[in-house]
């Protein structure tokens, strides 16, 4: 059985203190593929580093995270640009729009998340996107740019059924992670409706942990609780879930 973590901090400074102990123990979970994503250039040699400790289990998104959109917000665009010039990656992200924080910055956030879906469309890779209090603002950007050559992973889905089904209009697939255990997650009550072949797994390690975690530092290993509550939801074996969520990694990934 192999799980694949799609979206997962870490070279957080959370995990500054145990970090490869704490990737070792997701490691003997069978969580053995991680995906990392980016938030800002200031992060970019602690990710790297990462690579260089794990080469056979860590790959590297680039991007700059919607909260991270600023004043600056074109320098930021400028580095992605030319780290994509300078080396692979395995996807853009994560981008998006995130109003939850700060709601004046809207206008900016969308060039900003405009610019990087054309920028993966360029390179032929996978968006990754982050949504928060935003999901009108960010279909709209999708209907704008919608075709074969747009694809990838919304992010911590919370949304409704009806939402989940338009992004994978979009030909996204579904990040599934803690907040699917939550007693008031709600995606729960209809995850059944959406078929398998649209669901990844995630952590967002070290941000929202699954129950019986929650409120405390999440990592890699605990994507096994987010696994077997979708076993319980979909009625099928844990590691069928494993499986078919990792070829669905693969399907966006590449490998």
């Amino acid at each position: 059985m192999i799980i694949t973590d799609t979206h997962t901090h870490l070279y957080s400074e959370s995990f500054d203190e145990d970090r490869e102990a704490m990737i070792q123990r997701a490691i003997d979970a069978k969580v053995e593929r991680f995906f990392i994503p980016a938030i800002d250039s200031t992060y970019a040699d602690r990710m790297y580093d990462l690579e260089k400790s794990f080469p056979e289990h860590v790959h590297l998104m680039m991007g700059l995270h919607p909260t991270h959109v600023q004043e600056n917000f074109k320098e930021e665009l400028q580095f992605i640009e030319d780290q994509f010039q300078q080396r692979d990656f395995i996807a853009v992200g994560e981008i998006g729009i995130d109003l939850y924080w700060d709601k004046s910055t809207l206008a900016i956030q969308q060039e900003a998340f405009r610019f990087q879906i054309r920028l993966a469309k360029k390179y032929k890779l996978p968006i990754v996107i982050h949504c928060r209090e935003a999901f009108d603002e960010v279909f709209e950007i999708l209907e704008e740019e919608k075709g074969e050559d747009l694809f990838g992973i919304f992010h911590c889905f919370t949304g409704t059924e009806q939402q989940a089904k338009r992004a994978i209009s979009y030909n996204l697939k579904l990040g599934i992670g803690g907040v699917v255990t939550f007693k008031n997650g709600k995606i729960d009550k209809f995850l059944n409706a959406i078929p398998l072949s649209n669901i990844v797994l995630e952590t967002d390690a070290p941000y929202l942990a699954p129950t019986p975690f929650r409120g405390k530092r999440n990592e890699s290993a605990y994507i096994l609780n987010v696994a077997e509550k979708l076993a319980e939801i979909y009625e099928k074996p844990l590691e069928e879930i494993a499986k078919i969520t990792t070829e669905n990694s693969k399907d966006i990934f590449g490998i």
